[in-house]
């Protein structure tokens, strides 16, 4: 019991480490994944906008 092994942590720290960088890439694996959604549905927004601009210019040019 005198050998200081008993209160050996060390395997619970390594794990406790792994663990907080699994915890890290997997929020970071989130926060870029909402990212370029929220990009995508900003393109598909402009396109689609675009998209009516360019049809009420066809019909107001039809008019004439």
């Amino acid at each position: 019991m005198a050998d200081g092994g008993w209160y050996d942590d060390s395997d619970a720290h390594d794990a406790v480490q792994r663990a907080d960088r699994a915890a890290r890439f997997g929020w970071t694996a989130i926060a870029g994944t909402a990212g370029a959604l929220g990009c995508a549905l900003i393109a598909v927004a402009a396109v689609s906008l675009a998209a009516i601009l360019a049809c009420v210019y066809v019909v107001m040019a039809a008019d004439h």
